[in-house]
């Protein structure tokens, strides 16, 4: 597989969520989607952009994308289509044959539906399926307990925290804990992921 056919955003589809390409036109629902309980005030949620930043957002997500560096999606609502949230393929190392699912956030409304296990599993399946990667990486900050738990339950596995890892505009630094699944783990995964969802 090329960087290109790494970044590249085909439309993924589950029955409780649509992945489609980010596009500028999607701004305004997901500011919509954000300040529903101003997520871009939690503090350790740094990647979700204030209203006045979005747009800016967008385009720097687009840009990455542009060069090779990160496959950017709009999580949509498969009834509506109004777009809920966001989550990319990013760290894209196709030499290697891994990537990261990173970057992700989906509001309020959105949260505890399922959407965020079935958009998950469209990624996994990509990623392992199609794109025939070796690893798929999750990473989250140590204090996100909930995000932690949403990413074992997945069954990843934990690989470490890298301390001190990322320091923000407000001086706050970043411990960040790493997950992956491996290829081997995927029909395992696979199998625990197709049972919660028809749960």
């Amino acid at each position: 597989m090329s960087t290109e056919e790494f970044a590249a955003t085909p439309v993924l589809e589950h029955r409780l969520v649509r992945l489609v390409p980010l596009e500028p036109a999607h701004e305004q629902e997901l500011i919509a989607a954000a300040s529903i309980g101003e997520l871009w005030k939690t503090w350790y949620l740094r990647h979700v952009p204030a209203p006045d930043a979005m747009g800016k957002e967008i385009a720097r997500l687009l840009d990455q994308q542009q060069q090779g560096k990160q496959a950017p999606y709009a999580v949509t609502d498969p009834a509506s289509g109004k777009a809920l949230g966001v989550t990319t393929f990013m760290n894209l190392d196709a030499t290697n044959k891994r990537l990261e699912i990173g970057s992700t956030w989906l509001g309020r409304e959105a949260q505890g539906t399922g959407i965020n296990l079935a958009m998950k599993y469209l990624m996994l399946q990509r990623a392992f399926e199609v794109l025939d990667c070796n690893a798929v990486e999750l990473r989250t900050h140590w204090h996100n307990h909930q995000s932690r738990a949403a990413i074992a339950k997945l069954g990843a596995k934990q690989d470490g925290v890298l301390r001190n890892h990322i320091l923000f505009p407000d001086g706050h630094i970043r411990d960040t804990v790493v997950f992956s699944i491996l290829n081997t783990e995927w029909p395992s995964v696979r199998n625990g992921l197709n049972h919660r969802l028809e749960a």
